[in-house]
């Protein structure tokens, strides 16, 4: 492997592994309301683009590290727009 791809997926990994304890605590608390609905919609949208963007480009630390980000977020904000309104 080399350096760009290791630099590449060690940021995947720390970017993607600080969504974990906020996803966790939203699924056993169902508590969103310190969650803003509209940072988390366009957070959401940005992350499928750069998804979007990493699969145009076949960069696959970009691809590896937006899908989960991807699924993370995306359930953080199916959970806001669950739960948010109690």
């Amino acid at each position: 492997m080399q350096t760009h791809e290791l630099i590449g997926y060690t940021a995947a990994c720390l970017t993607t592994c600080s969504f974990v304890p906020q996803a966790l605590h939203t699924f056993r608390t169902r508590d969103v309301s310190g969650i803003s609905l509209g940072m988390y919609s366009v957070f959401t949208a940005g992350v499928a683009l750069w998804l979007a963007y990493g699969l145009a480009l076949a960069a696959w630390p970009i691809v590896a590290a937006n899908a989960i980000t991807l699924a993370l977020a995306g359930a953080i904000l199916g959970m806001k727009l669950r739960y948010g309104t109690r």
